[in-house]
């Protein structure tokens, strides 16, 4: 498979993941709220159950907020446009791993093969950032090199 078409259909896929998540988040949210909304009015001044349940609903809104932040990330992704150093957006192979640099959602299989998916705000990443194939860089005490950037 060609790095442009396997770009694509990873983006497609991690599309989907935060899509996912997403929904997950709406479903528990809402159940949080319609829980605090039959719990009704605090029972008496010590009473924190229904607090805590909007306390709950706030946090994941927040966490909804992070993973729609990341989808408008991936929707900034160019795939028609070819890479041939390390940066946003590039599919980096090596000699021991596969990546997808976009955002941070981190393994995915995808066609039979692992791929990680990273941020570039990854101290991984600032490693090899601005590398082309053929570049060899160290990681925590770990040798790379690099074999194909697109």
């Amino acid at each position: 498979m060609k790095l442009l078409e396997l770009k694509k259909e990873l983006l497609s896929a991690c599309i989907i993941e935060i899509d996912e998540r997403a929904d997950s988040l709406r479903k528990v949210m809402d159940d949080a709220q319609q829980s605090a909304n039959d719990y009704g009015q605090p029972k008496d001044r010590y009473d924190s159950y229904r607090t805590q349940l909007l306390r709950k609903r706030d946090l994941f809104g927040k966490q909804l907020y992070k993973i729609l932040e990341q989808r408008n990330i991936l929707e900034k992704i160019n795939t028609e446009r070819v890479s041939d150093t390390v940066k946003f957006g590039a599919i980096v192979i090596t000699n021991k791993q596969k990546m997808f640099v976009s955002v941070g959602i981190g393994k995915m299989e995808y066609g039979g093969s692992d791929y990680f998916v990273i941020s570039p705000g990854v101290p991984f990443f600032m490693a090899m950032e601005g590398k082309k194939a053929g570049d060899s860089f160290e990681f925590r005490g770990q040798k790379f090199e690099i074999l194909e950037v697109s």
